[in-house]
């Protein structure tokens, strides 16, 4: 009976871990990695910071988020490590599951205040159930590009 005991709680315990195994992104590391993306930008170049922000396994994907990059004029994701097939297209009338056109407010943030926070439903990497999720927008300096990420809320 010992063992049979000891053997639950080793399962609970292994069953535990696994679903805290993935970390969540913080609000403040997101704005550190759009930044550190728009400096990259700045300083190497917005093609080569897009092939790194394009990496899977790059350093702009980590824990449970990833920075995509938006371009203004196109109205169009130029960049997006986790759903590559929504490169290029224009997004600015996409809804999320209440109805907010988060995108074109992503655009207009940037826009009007160079930065922000846009809160919206999306789902997380390897699901296609939309939760509630915080965006980060930061407009690269002097261009048409913007830096996001997000954390789930």
């Amino acid at each position: 009976m010992k063992k049979i005991a000891l053997l639950m709680s080793l399962a609970l315990i292994c069953m535990a871990g696994s679903v805290y195994s993935e970390e969540m992104a913080t609000k403040d590391e997101a704005v550190a990695k759009c930044k550190e993306a728009a400096k990259m930008a700045t300083e190497k170049g917005l093609e080569e910071t897009l092939k790194v922000v394009n990496d899977k396994n790059g350093p702009f994907v980590w824990k449970d988020s990833y920075v995509f990059c938006i371009d203004i004029e196109k109205q169009a994701n130029i960049a997006h490590p986790e759903r590559p097939q929504l490169i290029g297209k224009n997004l600015f009338n996409i809804k999320d599951k209440n109805g907010k056109l988060f995108f074109a407010e992503f655009i207009n943030v940037a826009k009007e205040k160079g930065e922000g926070w846009i809160s919206y439903y999306w789902p997380k990497p390897d699901s296609n159930v939309p939760v509630p999720k915080l965006t980060y927008v930061y407009r690269v300096p002097n261009t048409t590009a913007v830096m996001a990420a997000g954390v789930y809320e």
